[in-house]
């Protein structure tokens, strides 16, 4: 009898002391919530991140194809004041 009586106290004051309280799963769900705005907040900057990479990408691919054309035009051009100094050079 006395044992039962320690084992009903023993459980009794084990369940009051190792279940959590309504507050505390409140305060876990709010951390929760928080934690899934973070989330959606980094998934939301890293999409405008990857759109800006791709924009300077797209535009530095536009930069390089227009100073190949430069520097082909530039070649072009030296090459033939070079025939014209030769030419003039001949005469």
């Amino acid at each position: 009898m006395k044992l039962l009586k320690l084992s009903v106290i023993a459980l009794t004051a084990g369940l009051a002391v190792g279940c959590a309280s309504t507050s505390d799963i409140d305060n876990l769900q709010g951390q929760i919530n928080a934690m899934k705005s973070d989330v959606t907040s980094a998934k939301d900057a890293a999409a405008s991140a990857n759109s800006a990479a791709t924009d300077a990408a797209s535009r530095a691919a536009a930069a390089e194809a227009a100073a190949k054309r430069a520097a082909d035009t530039a070649d072009q051009v030296n090459t033939k004041l070079d025939r014209m100094f030769k030419h003039s050079m001949m005469k």
